[in-house]
């Protein structure tokens, strides 16, 4: 098995707000904004999602993080640095179904507005 393929069949973290996490279980299917506005939904696995969190959410208390199971997607899953950062990420380049968010994770900020990974998630 290739690196890309290992990381292919790693579990992915979304993060999310509660509101818009409602919204997509009313619709049946994730469809977040930077699908339209980028072309894919950003996911990160474990060891990547303080990153994001820190750099774009700081501060937030109404986050969740979504536990996917690639296995299950059923648009492409496409491993990228797409920024130029040197790291590449996992994007989801369509809708994300229910059925393969495995669970959600409470993310709330600490009192110091910076994330950490809950104690669920580590090891994965």
């Amino acid at each position: 098995m290739t690196q890309a393929d290992q990381l292919s069949t790693r579990t992915l973290l979304h993060i999310i707000s509660q509101e818009n996490w409602e919204r997509a279980r009313e619709l049946g299917e994730l469809i977040d904004p930077s699908l339209e506005s980028e072309g894919f939904i950003h996911c990160s696995y474990a060891d990547q999602v303080l990153l994001p969190a820190n750099a774009l959410f700081s501060g937030q208390s109404d986050l969740l993080l979504l536990v996917i199971d690639p296995a299950i997607l059923s648009s492409a899953l496409v491993i990228e640095d797409s920024y130029g950062s040197g790291t590449e990420f996992p994007h989801v380049y369509g809708p994300i179904e229910l059925e393969a968010v495995i669970s959600t994770v409470p993310f709330p900020a600490s009192d110091d507005s910076l994330f950490s990974l809950p104690e669920s998630l580590k090891g994965l």
